[in-house]
Parts: C-alpha cells; sequence; structure tokens
C-alpha cells in the first residue's frame, strides 16, 4: 500500500515526555511527511510554531484520557486548543454515560464541543476496549447525531487493553460511513501489517507511535 504516511497521525501522549521527545517526532513527521502529530494540549503551541512551514496537522486531545469531565471543562479545552493553534480535536467519550445510554446527554456533549472546534475536525475517542459491540455501535450513532466528524478507537491509556481492532473499526465505519463520518484506528498499531489491517477495515487514520517503523 502505497502512501501509508499520509493517515499517520504521529503520537507522542506519554505522561514523562520530554521537550526533546516532542522535537524528536516534529523532526520525524517532517522526515516522513506525516499527515499530523497528535500530542497534548501544552505542547500545540510549540507544535504548530515548531511546524509552521509545513502542512503538518497538530492534533491534539480533550479529556484525555477518562472522558469524564464536566462538558464545561472539555468546551474550555477546547476553545483554548483552538485558539493554541490544534487544527483537529479527540476528545473522549464519557463512558460511563454511553454503558448507561444517557444518550441527550452524550449528544449534547458532543455538539457543544463541535461548536467550541469551529470548523475543525472533531474526533469522539470511544475507547472501544471497554465497551461492547453493542455499545460501540450506540456510541457511533451518538457521534453521528452530534455532529462529529470522525469516531475513533481508543485512548491507548486502558490497562491490559488491546487498542485498536479490525472488527471493531469495521464496525464502527459501517455504522458511520453514510453520515459522512469517518474513522480513525488507534492504540496498538505497532507494524506495516497491523496498519494496512486498519485501513482495509475502514480506517482513514491511524493514531500510532510506531509510524516511523511503519513506513520504514
Amino acid at each position: 500500500m502505497e502512501n501509508l504516511n499520509k493517515y499517520i497521525e504521529h503520537t507522542l501522549l506519554k505522561q514523562d515526555a520530554t521537550k526533546a521527545d516532542f522535537i524528536k517526532l516534529f523532526d520525524e513527521a517532517k522526515e516522513y511527511n506525516f499527515l499530523g502529530v497528535c500530542i497534548n494540549p501544552c505542547y500545540v503551541k510549540f507544535a504548530k510554531e515548531y511546524l509552521k512551514d509545513t502542512d503538518i496537522k497538530v492534533i491534539t486531545v480533550i479529556g484525555f484520557p477518562l472522558g469524564a469531565n464536566t462538558t464545561e471543562t472539555k468546551i474550555f479545552e477546547t476553545i483554548n486548543a483552538v485558539r493554541d493553534g490544534a487544527d483537529e480535536i479527540d476528545m473522549v467519550i464519557n463512558v460511563t454515560k454511553v454503558k448507561d445510554r444517557e444518550t441527550d446527554f452524550i449528544v449534547d456533549e458532543i455538539s457543544k464541543i463541535k461548536g467550541a472546534c469551529q470548523d475543525h475536525n472533531l474526533k469522539v475517542i470511544l475507547e472501544t476496549d471497554l465497551l461492547t459491540k453493542d455499545e460501540i455501535k450506540y456510541a457511533c450513532e451518538c457521534c453521528i447525531k452530534g455532529g462529529a466528524n470522525f469516531v475513533k478507537t481508543s485512548t491507548g491509556f486502558v490497562k491490559n487493553g488491546v487498542g485498536a481492532k479490525v472488527e471493531d473499526v469495521e464496525l464502527m465505519y459501517k455504522t458511520v460511513k453514510d453520515f459522512g463520518l469517518q474513522v480513525k484506528a488507534s492504540g496498538g498499531i505497532r507494524d506495516k501489517e497491523a496498519a494496512i489491517s486498519m485501513i482495509k477495515a475502514g480506517a482513514v487514520r491511524l493514531g500510532t507511535s510506531s509510524g516511523v517503523k511503519i513506513v520504514q
């Protein structure tokens, strides 16, 4: 498969990452012409400045990694991130509300955060490791109603979690494809074979810290 680099959001969300780690990430993104970098919000300004002469997207995470912040906090985070230069927002859904089928809450939160994104893509992280297949489908349906642009599998932070699974990506793709939403697979994608399998299942974005290994 050609142009794998253009599926990859080169990701660094580690709690103990240093400035040197981020510079390495950004330099690799430039060298391999990745679609974007995915980083925590406090590094958005730095990333935007470092990558200013490129077309590499700066992507950040909201309500990360648990999704259990108040909606007002998530909105504030999103407004700040966009102001700092974020090109796209990856927001963690409130998993408890999904489990309890609180549709009005979920749809309202997604809609409000999409509003705070302005014209930037909003990706909603479902945390598929914690959901049944029926809950994954339900969460996707809430994302459709809320006006999200993407559904995304995982944060990569669930203890003993698998992350992106082909069957989950397929289910997400089948649920959202007729409504204009796209799928981002993230979590545990560490080699070229895994990357290609996710794309074949319907993903148009790959969140991974193994981007260099995959394209090499």
